[in-house]
């Protein structure tokens, strides 16, 4: 590669990752404003929907059902970005998202439902546009605003049995540090991970947790 085209591709990465971060940040937006259209559309015309269903169609379909029926208003907050490319047309990312949802209850009541979660992303650029490949939803609590989420089972919606998200199930580092408290000598280090391979490296070959909703 001769300096010219090393520069292209260096400015191309820059922009692919300003892109990547703006899709993040529509996806929130798109959402919480209910515009179904803009947020399906972020997401390839053959998206999978479910394990027997494809297409954008069925996406608005699912999302306009699950929003009406279990939320009446949302608030997406996201935060930390962490964007690794696996070609000039592939990436993956991990972002933070701290949710607000107004969300009814059997009762008619509502209740002020607070969540934290990550986003395990894959990305893909089609015809110049960077889109969503797949998102996978990781949760570490959701509780009413007033009820701190102390202890086991922190995914906790109204009227629905507590039960443990997935928060953590992507890195294997979280149980192996629980698992192995440290000893008596001094722990040994492992070497930096290659570059764009910290979350590669951080997954060490974990399979994706099965996630539940709600």
């Amino acid at each position: 590669m001769n300096h010219s085209d090393e520069l292209l591709a260096r400015i191309d990465r820059l922009e692919s990752l300003d892109a990547i971060r703006q899709l993040a940040a529509k996806y929130s937006l798109a959402l919480d404003m209910r515009d179904l259209d803009a947020l399906v559309n972020l997401f390839p015309e053959d998206v999978k929907v479910g394990r027997d269903k494809v297409g954008r169609a069925h996406f608005k379909q699912w999302m306009d059902d699950t929003l009406r029926q279990q939320f009446t208003g949302t608030s997406h907050h996201i935060g930390n970005h962490i964007i690794e490319f696996e070609s000039p047309d592939r990436a993956v990312g991990v972002v933070y998202s701290k949710n607000e949802h107004e969300t009814p209850t059997a009762d008619g009541g509502c209740e002020w439902v607070i969540m934290q979660m990550i986003y395990w992303d894959h990305y893909i650029r089609h015809e110049g546009r960077w889109l969503f490949h797949r998102r996978l939803p990781c949760y570490w609590y959701a509780t009413d605003l007033n009820r701190p989420p102390t202890g086991e089972n922190k995914m906790r919606w109204p009227d629905r049995a507590a039960y443990e998200g997935e928060f953590h199930s992507l890195f294997p580092s979280w149980r192996a540090f629980w698992d192995h408290p440290p000893g008596d000598e001094l722990p040994q280090v492992a070497p930096p991970a290659p570059v764009e391979k910290f979350l590669e490296t951080l997954r060490a070959g974990a399979s994706d947790p099965s996630i539940r909703t709600r």
